[in-house]
């Protein structure tokens, strides 16, 4: 069976990331489908795919499983809280 991939070159949350516990500026965001990030380089974060830049992110972690791809983030710098 075959497994769908996408290459993204910037995250977009649709506001669902969630902090992770005990991390200092790490969240985790659930996205649907497999999804392939650059690891451990600056990337851009967005809060919708037509939305501005809210910030910079390093992808610290990628998890796929049940077709979805759960991807662990630093935010390195955020321009605005909305």
């Amino acid at each position: 069976m075959t497994m769908p991939l996408t290459i993204e070159w910037k995250l977009v949350t649709e506001g669902t990331e969630k902090r992770v516990v005990d991390q200092d500026n790490h969240f985790y965001v659930k996205l649907e489908g497999y999804k392939l990030f650059p690891m451990h380089e600056r990337i851009e974060i967005r809060r919708h795919q037509e939305s501005d830049q809210i910030g910079f992110g390093e992808i610290v972690e990628l998890t796929w499983k049940d077709n979805q791809t759960i991807c662990t983030y630093q935010l390195l710098s955020l321009y605005s809280v909305n």
